[in-house]
């Protein structure tokens, strides 16, 4: 019988919000002491990595070794990838805009407001999103079709975000492309290519914890709630705010999927072509 057990995923379940507040804690100290909290961009990979790698210690005996181990290694493969990749790129800059315009308007202490809003908000996230990957580790079902299906979505996610980061920061090191929209191979199908695989990666862990109606059921949220922070939340929605006054962005958007790739649209007759 396929059989999750709830008393000890329970106690996974402490122990994952433990690990995430700790994990974020240990960033607000670092970021309070640099003066710099956009390097909790860093800590959203790896908290989710210190989660999956304490989940699947603490499920050892309680669920199938094959589906312990996948889910695992594919968080931890996502997580690292995405802190390695944001600490290269913000590498000697200075405060994110978007923390600055967060703060600027903290209502009273500024540090407080970012402990609150920000580090313990973002523990809260990683504990719920991690939900899939707490329920599989849990479950006596062995790897079957669903999970393998489950594996290649998350493989084409995780292949859709890093070759969209990989295209941006190469076209970003052109000094040539300096003050340009980039345009050219993922970007062309979807503005979000990142963000867009990124959803992939959690639908993906998800069907990996349907084994049974009630992990189906109880887990959904993560890999919803994933895709509207990326497309509604602090994604897509807020870094095209900041992107609307850029020259040739307001022609992008209007020949460029939002989010779901799609072929090019032809730019509609008196829309200003972006920079080439």
């Amino acid at each position: 019988m396929n059989s999750i057990d709830w008393g000890t995923l329970g106690v996974n379940l402490a122990a994952a919000a433990a690990t995430s507040g700790a994990v974020l804690l240990a960033t607000f100290a670092v970021a309070v002491r640099r003066g710099l909290h956009r390097i909790v961009d860093i800590a959203w990979g790896l908290a989710f990595t210190a989660v999956a790698t304490v989940t699947w210690l603490l499920s050892a005996g309680h669920g199938d070794d094959g589906r312990r181990l996948l889910v695992a290694a594919a968080t931890v493969l996502w997580g690292l990838r995405l802190a390695v990749h944001i600490a290269r790129r913000s590498r000697g800059q200075g405060e994110d805009p978007r923390y600055t315009a967060l703060l600027d308007k903290a209502p009273g202490n500024r540090t407080l407001y970012a402990l609150r809003t920000v580090y313990l908000g973002q523990a809260a996230l990683v504990w719920l999103i991690s939900l899939p990957v707490q329920a599989a580790s849990y479950s006596s079902a062995p790897l079957d079709a669903l999970a393998y299906g489950g594996l290649a979505l998350w493989a084409a996610g995780l292949a859709f975000e890093a070759v969209g980061d990989h295209q941006l920061a190469r076209f970003k090191k052109d000094p040539a492309n300096r003050g340009r929209i980039m345009d050219k191979g993922l970007w062309a199908w979807t503005r979000h290519p990142n963000y867009f695989g990124d959803s992939l990666v959690w639908w993906g862990l998800y069907l990996l914890a349907c084994t049974a109606w009630q992990p189906t059921f109880a887990v959904l949220v993560s890999p919803v709630l994933m895709t509207l922070l990326l497309t509604v939340g602090s994604g897509k929605r807020l870094l095209e705010k900041h992107m609307a006054h850029r020259p040739g962005y307001a022609a992008y958007t209007a020949r460029t999927s939002g989010f779901l790739p799609l072929p090019p649209r032809k730019t509609p007759r008196g829309t200003p072509e972006s920079t080439k």
